[in-house]
Formats: C-alpha cells, sequence, structure tokens
C-alpha cells in the first residue's frame, strides 16, 4: 500500500513538473513532421507507362490528367489531400414514464370449532380472542419518469491525406488542424475510411460517409487547465466510495 501511495505521489509531481513548464508560456504547436501525413506525401506513387500515357494524350484533344481542367481531382493515392465536411446538427429526445400499484389482504378467522375458541378465549389477556386468528393487509406502489434531451450542432472542415489506400480500393485518412489564438490552443482531429466513389467532384467529403470515423475537437491552453479539476480532486473522485 505504501508503494503504491509513494508512486502516485511521484507521478503527481512528475505531472504537476511538466505544468510547470508551461507557466507563462503559450502551448506548444506539435511538429507536422512527425505525423503519418507527412510520411504518406513523401511517399512516391508508381508511374504510369509511358506507353499508356501516349496513347491516353494521343487520343484526346484534352488531355486527361490530373492536371488537366477537365482532369479527375479527386483523391485516390497515397499522399493526395481531401477536404471532410463535418457539420453535425442532431436532437435527441426521450421520455418514458412508468407506475405500477397492488394491493393484498388476507384475514383468517375461527369463530367456532367444536366449542375450542370460546374456551381459549376465555384463558386470553383482554380483548383477545381467536374470531380473527390471522389479518394482513399490503399495498405496494411505484412510479418512475425519465427524460433524455440532447442538442449538438458542431460544423468545421479540415483538410485530411490519404495515408494508405487498402486492397480493396478504400482509402485511409487522417486529418489534423491545430490553431492557437493567444494562449488557448484549438485541435481538431480526423481519421477513418473513405470510398473513392462518396468523393464528391470538389474532392469533399461528409462526415456520415466516413467508416469508422473519429472526430475529436478539443483543446490546451490555459482556459482549458482552469477548466479542469485538479489531479487530487480527480483521484479522491475515484477513490472515495461516498
Amino acid at each position: 500500500m505504501n508503494k503504491l501511495l509513494l508512486a502516485s505521489a511521484a507521478a503527481l509531481s512528475l505531472s504537476a513538473c511538466a505544468r510547470l513548464e508551461n507557466v507563462g508560456k503559450a502551448p506548444q504547436l506539435n511538429t507536422p513532421t512527425n505525423g503519418n501525413e507527412h510520411h504518406a506525401m513523401m511517399h512516391v506513387p508508381i508511374p504510369a507507362s509511358a506507353e499508356k500515357r501516349f496513347v491516353r494524350d494521343e487520343a484526346s484533344l484534352w488531355t486527361s490528367g490530373r492536371t488537366s481542367l477537365l482532369g479527375n481531382q479527386r483523391a485516390q493515392q497515397i499522399g493526395d489531400i481531401i477536404t471532410v465536411v463535418v457539420e453535425i446538427d442532431e436532437r435527441a429526445e426521450i421520455s418514458n414514464s412508468t407506475s405500477r400499484s397492488r394491493d393484498g389482504s388476507e384475514n383468517l378467522s375461527i369463530p367456532s370449532l367444536l366449542g375450542i375458541p370460546q374456551r381459549i378465549n376465555e384463558s386470553l389477556p383482554e380483548g383477545a380472542s381467536l374470531d380473527s386468528a390471522v389479518s394482513t393487509t399490503s399495498s405496494s406502489s411505484s412510479s418512475g419518469d425519465g427524460s433524455v434531451r440532447r442538442n449538438e450542432k458542431f460544423s468545421v472542415r479540415v483538410a485530411a491525406t490519404v495515408v494508405d489506400v487498402l486492397q480493396n480500393g478504400v482509402l485511409s485518412i487522417q486529418g489534423s488542424q491545430e490553431v492557437r489564438v493567444n494562449f488557448e490552443l484549438r485541435e481538431l482531429l480526423v481519421s477513418g475510411y473513405v470510398r473513392p466513389a462518396d468523393i464528391s467532384r470538389k474532392n469533399e467529403i461528409s462526415y456520415d460517409r466516413i467508416a469508422a470515423a473519429r472526430i475529436s475537437y478539443g483543446g490546451r491552453g490555459q482556459i482549458t487547465d482552469v477548466q479542469q479539476p485538479r489531479y487530487g480532486q480527480q483521484v479522491a473522485d475515484i477513490l472515495l466510495p461516498f
């Protein structure tokens, strides 16, 4: 137990020291070159053969390459960039009500049984009698009401990078965005899997067409730090039974 307390205290001390290093400083931005997006952009795609490229260019007055006016500008290979549109405007409301009641009564009396009750009543204390030997009543009732109401609205656009192309042609994308205003840093992370057919002509994809979508919007900085409970309070909330 003592070792556990010492380890917890050491971990809290290290966390506190890390937080003290940011006193009076703006939160640092993450280096873009350390993520999967940078490595995907550095990936060199396999070029098309010279013969196919020559036949394609000779068959039309317009070139069909990606740099052409009529070319396909959709993301399709590792390193391509695609715009993810996140527009969440959801509202959910659930309400239920239940009620239950029950009444019961039992009565057992022995007014006459070969004169035995009368003889017994003579020996019983004053007021006692077997005329009503057993009598019970019971009643119970319960009721419950519950309601859930949720309203979420979130609208943002972020550029993501194709980091992998699966064997079935599905694109794996990852995107990140960081915006720092004064001493507060806002982070937006997007990842998931996209079918090339779902990408619009503008090279955009809606969040509801991304499989296994993971969207995170948060921040770090002075305001976020003030809104978070202290480490000791968080530990106390977990350990205290009441």
